[in-house]
């Protein structure tokens, strides 16, 4: 689940993938995660890495849901 268009690139491996599926370190990208913390963790390590258009969705998938924002579920 997810916000519409949502790539999934679990922590665990998000540093060791990101450079294969956005090569472009300028390129806009949103992290998420359930409430904000992790994804927040993610975004710095991938600013210390030279992305520089890298931001945490506030409040995670769990705040995007509560303001009613449209999902997409596979």
């Amino acid at each position: 689940m997810g916000r519409p268009g949502a790539v999934h690139l679990s922590k665990g491996v998000i540093e060791r993938d990101v450079e294969a599926r956005f090569p472009d370190k300028n390129e806009p990208i949103v992290l998420q995660c359930g409430g904000g913390f992790r994804s927040a963790l993610v975004a710095d390590n991938l600013q210390k890495m030279g992305y520089r258009n890298v931001v945490s969705l506030d409040g995670g998938i769990r705040g995007w849901i509560e303001r009613g924002l449209p999902i997409e579920t596979k």
